[in-house]
């Protein structure tokens, strides 16, 4: 993975100040410390910071076809490069490094603005065509690579992060409380919104163009199911389970491809678990790194499981163990790098891990998410169908439990309008979202209020619910999860960006594109069996681990809630003080208050709590992304500002002697188990 930022002109060819794309590559050279290059002309400006995994040598960019027409800057990785690389030598094209990014101005050649349907992999890419003038940003389809653009004094700037666009001096930052207001509402992300005004995510599946001071955006991919009772059925489930085993293995042993050595995450649950075995299984004897977290008193801890798998399994483990102090104090590190709110703590255990394999080493670790969106993993799938039965008892009865149970979390506040959205098609999601969603009114301010009146942040993001009428009720929670859950929390907060932060490629086997198409034209019955979920990959799990480490029970990877958490840093409180709020007007003094009463006197188990303690945590962190980008005077923290590049290499160089020392005496810190 590495940082790609750029500015085009709309206008004419003016040149883009080359002190400002050196500010704006050195903001984001955390996620590429290995290296740094640019390329200018007339009208034109691309830069790379490099985090080199293949081809260390020869993988320098941006990088242009031979002839010099096509520059690309590329973020990622294309897992399907041998092919690529067999058909583009095939059809004449010279190629002079092992470097994936060499492919991508090939492949442009080759196929045109049809290049991203033929890539498979992770990426973010800046293709420019000299000879038609035309740019090209583009995005995986998944989502896992992030890319960011705005338009400012004629200038068309793209960036991995937000933070580069603002380095560039030529975007003021801004709130858009649509943005904030998004967060609290779906607990995610937006997928094209952010919470700065004016700059906005391309979304997963797409490519900007832009040519003649004209842009668009287009798709050029989208999940898609079968129609309900036209999924695919099987004869024999044997012959599933070893085809589904054998797409799995190919996309883990994809992902084992690096210069460089290569960990896992090991939660202990199946999803991680099972791509640690089939590691093993491509690895043959050769020991794995993995990591895991536990915890004392900070949350649900799976430590014994993941002990138990990587001594089965012949992994050499490392487990981190941060107090509820060392929690809270990642906050400032986790918004910095998601560059919003989030909602859950554990995003900064995620961002620890990532620091923990940087300083052993590692570049590239291996993880599980996206087998639970395949395979229909989560609990409100359960509750969905629960529901269903009791529609047939009485067909008022599930409205009328979901009311009362909003009511009870959420009392006076308005109910979402999120169902008028999908119409008849209702996403089990649903049943978490409306809930959790009316926390935000126990919060906002009556300004705040009035300037997200009749927000719909459903229709923001890329759904259509007249295509998702033809599926199976699983297959339509699915595809929201996707293109929701997936690509607006798990991949950022607990994905790219907290694991960028430090230079480590997350890598993702269950969202390879086939296994994400064999999964979703499958029947429902593979996937949510009665009330097992997953029914499909603990089948092919009981074929590749040792059976007591094969069917582990559901779990989720959450730490608690950051009013569970302490002691807590003095910023904690300074950040939520009355003049703190009333400066930002986000949030009411008075109601942010109460919320706190409540929070000390409610069992952790009771609705109120349940729906408010996540919304809580987004107020503090709301707050801590204001200070941090929008001005400070809110705490004692600093702010962020943009890193002069000098100042960005000598940071970085240091970081690198603290690394290399720490490596020397890893060895007498690794943990073994027996």
């Amino acid at each position: 993975m590495c940082g790609i930022v750029g500015a085009l002109d709309l206008a004419g060819r003016r040149t883009f100040d080359p002190a400002r794309l050196d500010r704006m590559a050195a903001s984001v050279r955390h996620r590429g410390p290995d290296d740094g290059a640019s390329f200018s002309a007339p009208g034109i400006a691309m830069a790379t910071r490099r985090l080199a995994v293949v081809d260390v040598a020869g993988g320098r960019q941006p990088m242009a076809d031979a002839g010099g027409r096509v520059w690309a800057s590329y973020n990622g990785e294309l897992f399907n490069h041998a092919e690529l690389r067999r058909e583009l030598a095939a059809r004449g094209h010279t190629l002079r490094t092992r470097c994936d990014t060499e492919l991508w101005p090939g492949l442009y050649l080759d196929a045109g603005e049809g290049a991203f349907s033929r890539a498979r992999g992770q990426f973010a890419v800046a293709l420019w065509d000299r000879e038609a003038r035309t740019l090209l940003l583009g995005r995986d389809r998944i989502g896992i690579c992030p890319l960011h653009y705005a338009e400012a004094d004629g200038w068309l700037l793209w960036a991995s992060e937000i933070k580069a666009i603002l380095a560039s001096g030529l975007v003021r930052p801004e709130v858009d409380p649509a943005g904030i207001d998004h967060v609290f509402s779906l607990f995610a992300a937006g997928t094209r919104r952010t919470c700065f005004r004016g700059v906005r995510s391309i979304w997963p599946g797409h490519y900007l163009r832009a040519q003649g001071g004209a842009v668009e955006e287009r798709r050029y991919w989208d999940l898609d199911f079968p129609a309900q009772g036209e999924e695919r059925r099987v004869a024999s489930l044997d012959a599933l389970i070893e085809e589904t085993r054998a797409c799995l293995r190919d996309a883990v042993q994809r992902r084992l491809v690096s210069d460089g050595p290569v960990a896992t995450y090991l939660s202990g649950g199946l999803d991680s678990t099972l791509v640690l075995g089939l590691a093993r299984e491509a690895r043959g004897d050769a020991p794995i790194a993995s990591f895991t977290v536990g915890f004392d008193g900070a949350g649900p801890d799976e430590r014994r499981r993941a002990t138990r798998s990587a001594a089965r399994l012949g992994a050499r483990l490392e487990t981190l163990v941060p107090s509820p102090t060392e929690i809270l104090e990642t906050l400032p590190r986790v918004v910095e790098a998601a560059e919003g709110p989030v909602m859950d703590t554990a995003d900064g255990c995620v961002l620890l891990l990532a620091e923990r394999a940087a300083r052993r080493g590692f570049k590239v670790v291996l993880t599980g998410e996206g087998a639970d969106e395949a395979m229909g993993g989560y609990v409100w799938h359960k509750t969905h169908r629960a529901m269903e039965r009791l529609a047939r008892v009485h067909p008022a009865l599930p409205r009328a439990i979901r009311d009362t149970l909003a009511e009870l979390a959420a009392p006076g506040t308005p109910a979402p309008t999120f169902q008028d959205h999908f119409g008849d098609v209702r996403p089990s999601l649903l049943d978490l979202y409306e809930p959790l969603s009316r926390a935000r009114w126990l919060f906002y301010s009556d300004t705040m209020a009035e300037r997200v009146a009749g927000h719909d942040p459903f229709s923001e993001l890329d759904i259509a619910p007249a295509r998702m009428r033809r599926w199976d009720p699983l297959n339509r929670s699915l595809y929201v999860e996707y293109k929701l859950m997936l690509a607006g929390h798990l991949l950022v907060g607990k994905g790219d960006r907290a694991a960028m932060r430090s230079g480590v490629e997350h890598r993702y086997p269950f969202l390879d594109e086939a296994f994400v198409d064999l999964a979703s034209g499958l029947s429902p019955l593979y996937k949510l069996r009665g009330l097992r979920e997953k029914w499909l990959l603990r089948e092919v799990a009981r074929r590749v681990l040792p059976r007591d480490v094969a069917d582990p029970p559901k779990g989720m990877f959450k730490a608690h809630a950051l009013c569970a958490l302490g002691p807590q840093p003095r910023w904690i409180a300074q950040l939520v003080s009355p003049e703190s709020l009333r400066k930002t007007g986000y949030f009411s003094p008075a109601k942010v208050a109460r919320e706190q009463r409540f929070q000390r006197i409610l069992p952790a188990l009771a609705p109120r709590r349940i729906v408010a303690d996540g919304s809580y945590t987004a107020v503090v962190t709301t707050q801590l992304w204001h200070h941090l980008f929008l001005g400070g005077g809110l705490c004692e923290l600093p702010t962020w500002s943009p890193p002069a590049p000098a100042a960005a290499d000598e940071r970085a160089a240091a970081d690198e002697r603290a690394a290399a020392d720490e490596r020397a005496v890893a060895s007498t810190e690794r943990t073994v188990p027996s």
